[in-house]
């Protein structure tokens, strides 16, 4: 990494320039994109995962650690980044760093505009990265990288119009079609979570209440767990005894294993995780006609446990079912990797930039030695003759 420092006063319009135009050219450029090892980030509001990522979407290497307390405040998950960037670094050759951020990120993917589940409100992530790790960072949302992974290497290869689903913390989106991430006008669309199917219902971190992430996510799954324990539902004693009384304790893995295990209880309650998720799916083939959902997440990991009540409410949801052509519904394949590999795999189209100016500067190093040692083998010459 300590090379990469020598060049840190070079970036400039230079790399806003290209971060402004690789959209447009996602598809055509991957053919060109140097195949480099580059670093990706997946920042959600529990945790931080980084790994090196060769082009074929290979893991090289994983870090993760928790999202950092102290408000989760922007300069604490970026000294977090850092930190993660700089081990890895020393034992890759890193030519660019992905962000795959939990929030809305501006067209240009240079801020984060808002993040529900951490402090980032207008924050100038790409550029207080890059000044810090001196190679091309680049932002998107982390459900937008999560989907460009899964078009490219998991479940969604030789899909031409397909959204991606990420159920985690809460619920995150994307959309692709003809191998582009449509990020709309403003670089926030597909932010599917924060749709309303509620009116008055939950509040939600975003400010509103009634969000659809309040009633299919991570979190609406664990509060509802726990809402039970809390209360000593009968239907709750397995999961109260698991956690010794510690309402707390109950996570959604746990719920998850005790799912599998047959807890009824647990069953029941993917069964209404999985029956929202299938009636937000049903509107959205209504607005967008996908041919394929995709969907991530950790709460995927329940696999048909979530996903069987999920195509169970499309299919009975669906407009106009039964006289139209139906999206398939496929989990993702990647898993919890699949937003760290798809921020890794776009920040090398970046990376091609860092490259060339890095051989250009070297290039000129090189023909100015060759030019001071000309001069000086000049004057040595001259030198002689004098004394001569």
């Amino acid at each position: 990494m300590s090379t990469y420092r020598d060049f840190a006063s070079h970036r400039g319009s230079a790399r806003a320039t290209v971060l402004r135009t690789a959209g447009t050219r996602e598809r055509r450029s991957l053919l060109t994109a140097p195949r480099v090892p580059t670093v990706g980030i997946d920042i959600g509001g529990t945790k931080v995962m980084a790994g090196v990522v060769d082009p074929d979407g290979n893991i090289l290497e994983k870090l993760r650690t928790e999202t950092p307390d102290k408000s989760k405040s922007p300069r604490v998950v970026e000294d977090t980044i850092v930190e993660l960037v700089l081990d890895l670094s020393d034992r890759h050759d890193v030519h660019a760093v992905g962000i795959g951020a939990a929030g809305w990120v501006d067209a240009e993917r240079s801020k984060v505009l808002f993040a529900p589940h951490l402090a980032w409100r207008d924050e100038p992530l790409r550029d207080a990265l890059s000044a810090r790790l001196a190679v091309p960072v680049m932002v998107d949302n982390d459900a937008n990288t999560a989907a460009w992974a899964e078009w490219r290497f998991g479940a969604g290869r030789g899909e031409d119009h397909l959204v991606m689903i990420t159920l985690g913390t809460g619920i995150g989106g994307a959309i692709l079609e003809d191998g582009r991430v449509k990020r709309g006008k403003y670089g926030v669309a597909g932010e599917f979570g924060h749709m309303q199917v509620v009116p008055g219902g939950h509040r939600c971190p975003c400010g509103n209440r009634g969000c659809w992430e309040q009633y299919s996510s991570g979190n609406a799954l664990v509060r509802e767990a726990r809402e039970l324990a809390a209360a000593d539902s009968p239907v709750a004693y397995n999961i109260i005894d698991r956690v010794k009384g510690n309402v707390q304790d109950i996570t959604g893995p746990l719920i998850t294993e005790l799912a599998r295990e047959g807890d009824a209880m647990c069953v029941e309650l993917f069964q209404d995780i999985g029956q929202w998720l299938g009636i937000g799916i049903a509107n959205l083939a209504a607005a967008l006609d996908p041919s394929c959902f995709v969907i991530g997440g950790g709460v995927s990991a329940a696999d048909d446990l979530l996903i069987g009540p999920a195509r169970e409410a499309f299919r009975r949801h669906l407009t106009g079912r039964g006289y139209r052509p139906e999206a398939t519904i496929a989990k993702a394949q990647l898993g919890p990797e699949a937003g760290m590999v798809g921020a890794a795999d776009l920040s090398r189209l970046v990376a091609r930039r860092f490259r060339r100016a890095k051989r250009r500067r070297v290039e000129r190093h090189e023909r100015y030695e060759r030019y001071a040692q000309a001069l000086r083998t000049a004057r040595t010459g001259t030198s002689q003759e004098s004394q001569s």
